[in-house]
């Protein structure tokens, strides 16, 4: 592990784990929950407070997509879902480039041609992430760069478990949500009115949620009253959507700022899909701010 430390700030990292998070500590709070998924097979029930989504974000229905005329078909890699999830990214060890007190930067390099596992991504890429350490917050930033001969589609995001309270409250502006099939896939977009409105601060309670959400505007609030804090997520225009998970019989709330929708892969026909077609050479980035604010004291 790396451990990052400034002022109350500290940070725990896990590269050979996915370019993982340990664990986020500011100011004596735990701001993440570690948490094991038995479903995510290679973090080896491991807690872990959060990971990278890449080369996509959420789900790839059946495992299988269509790209410049050739169909592709990938691992399911989430227990016994039907579907590949969250890229490949998670799935691997990742090599430290830099690291100092206060910022680390972290690479990985998949590439079919030289052994790395087709079924988990059939092109070559490399993704870099630099996690730079705050008094007041966490900077994310991630690169994503085509490595292949050929033209790939992307897509990325982070997947932190923030810690739930009773009183927890949430608030972002969003267009409009992804309403999901049993197979937890998109069928359709929907207005964020009535009980899909977050507009303004609402008690999480038992809202039950794992949607994505378009046009969210770059900014959530995550609020604990009790706790006298809030969290703000301050997300650059390359994430596009949200993906919000809650369950009220889980400790954690996951805040995905991606940037591709659920399946988007499979719907080029959007012209919203958050799908980003990289030429050989080229990257997208971008950085992710999460910053606590004292609410007394």
């Amino acid at each position: 592990m790396i451990e990052l430390k400034l002022g109350e700030a500290h940070l725990g990292l896990l590269p050979g784990l996915g370019g993982s998070l340990a664990f986020w500590r500011l100011r004596g709070r735990d701001l993440l929950v570690p948490t094991a998924d038995p479903n995510l097979a290679a973090q080896k029930d491991t807690p872990v407070a959060g990971y990278p989504l890449v080369p996509f974000s959420n789900r790839i229905g059946d495992g299988k997509f269509s790209f410049e005329g050739v169909n592709y078909t990938l691992a399911k890699n989430f227990g016994a879902e039907s579907n590949a999830i969250h890229g490949n990214g998670w799935e691997r060890e990742w090599q430290v480039a830099q690291h100092d007190s206060e910022r680390a930067i972290l690479f990985l390099d998949h590439n079919p041609a030289k052994g790395d596992d087709p079924a988990q991504w059939p092109f070559a890429y490399r993704a870099v992430l630099s996690f730079v350490l705050h008094r007041d917050g966490l900077s994310v930033e991630m690169l994503i760069a085509n490595r292949d001969t050929r033209a790939q589609p992307v897509g990325m995001g982070f997947h932190p478990f923030f810690a739930r309270s009773d009183d927890m409250t949430m608030q972002f502006a969003a267009s409009g949500v992804w309403e999901n099939g049993p197979d937890m896939l998109p069928t359709g977009q929907t207005a964020c009115e009535g009980t899909w409105s977050f507009a303004a601060a609402r008690t999480i309670g038992e809202t039950r949620l794992d949607n994505c959400f378009a046009g969210w505007g770059g900014k959530t609030v995550l609020g604990y009253p009790s706790a006298g804090y809030e969290l703000t997520i301050e997300a650059a225009p390359v994430f596009q959507h949200l993906v919000v998970f809650t369950a009220p019989e889980k400790p954690f709330v996951a805040v995905e700022a991606v940037s591709n929708m659920n399946n988007g892969l499979n719907h080029p026909d959007l012209l919203e899909n958050g799908v980003h077609v990289l030429a050989p050479g080229a990257n997208i980035s971008g950085v992710i701010r999460y910053k606590l604010r004292e609410l007394r004291g």
